[in-house]
């Protein structure tokens, strides 16, 4: 009986004091609408995301999706997560994990600067599991993801901008 009842309270202790968290920041050239633009456009991650791709779901609040996570070349996980809340421009929250273990309340926060928009990607993180856990690895994913953000973001404005160049150059060459 009394194993139990140390058990019970190195979980409560163990519960209670897994909390971390991973945050990173960039700023990126471009007006939130087109990094939310970026962003939001899921089903082509593969194709420029070498962090997250979308396997299952659409972000819809309350929706469960489903993540194939690329940590670094040797860790990579499928993880589901629930979309909590939308504000479209501004914020994508996503929360997910094992009660009790570990749980996840990741965010995407979309802030309009002088420059540009500053994206942050914030998660936070409680649960026994935690308390054992180096979060760096993740940290440093998502400081990948965010400059992968940046780089699709500005490249698409480029190209949009070297279209309507092409259009505008083309009205006024000689026939």
């Amino acid at each position: 009986m009394i194993y139990l009842i140390l058990f019970s309270i190195a979980f409560i202790v163990l519960y209670f004091s897994g909390n971390k968290s991973v945050h990173n920041e960039i700023i990126i050239y471009e007006d939130p609408e087109k990094v939310w633009e970026v962003l939001t456009e899921t089903d082509i991650y593969k194709e420029w995301n070498p962090v997250m791709e979308l396997l299952e779901g659409n972000l819809i609040e309350g929706n469960k999706v489903k993540y194939r996570f690329t940590q670094d070349e040797e860790n990579i996980i499928d993880i589901s997560t629930r979309v909590k809340k939308i504000i479209p421009n501004k914020l994508l929250n996503q929360v997910g994990g094992i009660p009790f273990v570990i749980k996840f309340d990741h965010k995407y926060v979309l802030e309009k600067k002088e420059q540009g928009t500053k994206l942050t990607i914030h998660e936070d993180y409680n649960g026994v599991y935690v308390n054992f856990w180096n979060p760096k690895p993740v940290e440093l994913a998502y400081k990948r993801l965010n400059e992968s953000i940046k780089k699709r973001t500005e490249n698409n404005i480029k190209k949009e901008k070297e279209k309507l160049d092409e259009k505008s150059n083309s009205r006024y060459r000689s026939k």
